[in-house]
């Protein structure tokens, strides 16, 4: 195939992205400012660019996976540096929609269309290309990429109209944190009560009481260990907690349960885990069950 496609962040969701892209034929060429990430992206076949307007200048579709909103404006500014081209841009980092939609208008101003593309799945779901791709945005330009969201997920849905894939995305996130906590409680519970964490784990994840959240973070929270970070750091996910909160807020929507988790996550940042996985949230909940054991910190 060897269509060229550009992919602007290589950490752990864009560097799971464009190896599936390489193992699917297209020739990525990839930008990100992290030595680190820059590395591993070479290392795996991955074309690598010293910015983001080398990485997309011989490509029609451009994929942006980045940590904050001044990241994505970053990336807008450099673009601007490209010559005249028939580019889209499919943003699928998790955001404020007023910092897309803002980011939509600068686009524009230079020629590029872009479509809000956010993604439900984990770090570790993302390497074996089980993560959804919530689309949103000009129909003709979403057409345009299918190729290219096939070559790196599950399934892509096309919501409507630019800002309804941030939408469903708040709406499945705020599941994500209410089931993470859920699954780490759990945890706390059975460990509390003498029971065997990886019998538990076998027992419940096929019953009722089973979730993509258990089971994405089964094998941590059985080993009671949340390094390497498999799904995505507390440290970032307490931003995507900021946004969900901010967009309930201004739709005068009660979240009750999400209002009880989120204080969790903040505990566990602020206990020294901001640097491990989301899943380490169950720390929290085990320290607060009693159950300081020697070893279990993960680090």
């Amino acid at each position: 195939m060897c269509t060229p496609v550009a992919m602007i962040g290589l950490g752990i969701m864009g560097s799971a992205m464009s190896r599936n892209l390489i193992a699917d034929g297209f020739s990525v060429h990839g930008y990100d400012p992290e030595p680190a990430a820059r590395a591993a992206f070479e290392e795996m076949g991955g074309q690598l660019a010293a910015s983001a307007a080398e990485a997309a200048t011989e490509a029609e579709v451009i994929l942006t996976c980045l940590p904050s909103a001044a990241a994505l404006d970053a990336v807008i500014a450099d673009l601007a540096a490209l010559p005249p081209g028939d580019r889209i841009l499919a943003e699928t980092s998790t955001l404020a929609l007023d910092d897309k939609e803002r980011a939509q208008r600068d686009l524009a101003a230079i020629g590029i269309a872009m479509l809000d593309c956010p993604l439900s799945g984990s770090g570790s779901q993302a390497k074996t290309r089980d993560v959804l791709v919530y689309g949103s945005g000009p129909r003709d330009a979403w057409e345009r990429c299918l190729t290219v969201f096939h070559g790196f997920s599950r399934a892509p849905h096309y919501l409507g109209v630019f800002g309804n894939g941030s939408r469903m995305k708040y709406v499945a996130n705020l599941l994500v944190a209410i089931h993470t906590v859920a699954a780490g409680e759990a945890f706390a519970l059975a460990r509390k009560a003498g029971l065997d964490p990886a019998q538990m784990f076998e027992v419940v994840a096929d019953g009722a009481g089973g979730s993509r959240a258990l089971q994405v973070r089964g094998n941590m929270l059985i080993a009671d260990r949340y390094l390497p970070v498999e799904t995505m750091p507390l440290d970032l996910w307490r931003k995507d907690l900021r946004v969900i909160a901010d967009f309930a807020s201004t739709l005068g929507c009660p979240t009750p349960m999400f209002a009880a988790c989120a204080p969790l996550f903040q505990a566990a940042v602020a206990s020294g885990y901001g640097n491990q996985d989301t899943a380490a949230v169950a720390l929290v909940l085990e320290t607060m069950a009693g159950l300081n054991r020697e070893g279990s910190r993960g680090r």
